[in-house]
């Protein structure tokens, strides 16, 4: 399916194209329509549909699954995966080492350009593409209920938790696994039932690497288990 086929599709379901632009990567281009929902095409032939009411426009595309130009169905037209962290650099270092040795390719905002936006349409920009998110929380802040310091308790980042938020929209909470170091002083940064919690301590690797690598496994990963 071209890109023009695409909007073909769009105009006859009745679905108003607002904005059409490149993407930020140069790598295809990016359909906003006026109901909220994004559809990220890509130059090798394949898309992906984003935002809300986005089940409308899978409909009219016939797939909620991204289509090659060639009728073959794939998820993700990549092996990246988006990472949120907070302050502890030493975790974040880990995860990415580990990310990279199993052949993936780890989106960190702080290495890409923000190209004048905000931080959160920097993260649209860079999570279209994206079929899975690690999601670092660590005990970074303090915080109680006011009047109430005695339940002082560790927790993620504010920066973390919106974009937990944010990630969870996107993609469902199959697709994010959160990493919660210390989880006995930690205060969760959501209590939204069916989220992926993977405990760890000192050794990220050891601790929290084979049952990330089994949910992302779980959602069409490739991971060569010997580089685990």
């Amino acid at each position: 399916m071209t890109l023009d086929d695409i909007k073909s599709v769009l105009r006859k379901s009745g679905l108003e194209i607002k904005l059409e632009e490149r993407l930020p990567n140069e790598t295809g281009s990016q359909l906003r329509l006026r109901n909220g929902a994004i559809v990220n095409y890509f130059d090798k032939g394949t898309f992906s549909i984003q935002g809300v009411n986005k089940k409308i426009v899978e409909q009219a595309l016939g797939s909620g699954a991204s289509e090659s130009a060639t009728g073959a169905s794939t998820l993700y037209p990549n092996n990246k995966v988006f990472v949120v962290y907070g302050h502890d650099a030493v975790a974040k270092a880990e995860l990415e080492a580990m990310l990279r040795r199993w052949g993936l390719d780890p989106i960190i905002l702080d290495q890409l350009p923000s190209e004048g936006t905000t931080l959160i349409e920097k993260l649209e920009n860079y999570s279209f593409n994206v079929g899975f998110s690690v999601v670092l929380a660590t005990p970074d802040d303090e915080a109680y209920p006011k009047g109430k310091e005695d339940q002082k308790a560790f927790r993620a980042r504010q920066n973390v938790v919106l974009e937990l938020g944010m990630l969870l929209t996107h993609l469902g909470r199959s697709k994010v696994a959160i990493l919660l170091k210390d989880q006995e002083i930690m205060e969760r940064p959501s209590d939204i039932q069916g989220l992926i919690y993977i405990p760890f301590k000192n050794d990220l690797a050891k601790e929290a690497g084979l049952l990330l690598a089994k949910e992302m496994a779980a959602q069409g990963y490739n991971i060569d288990v010997k580089r685990i």
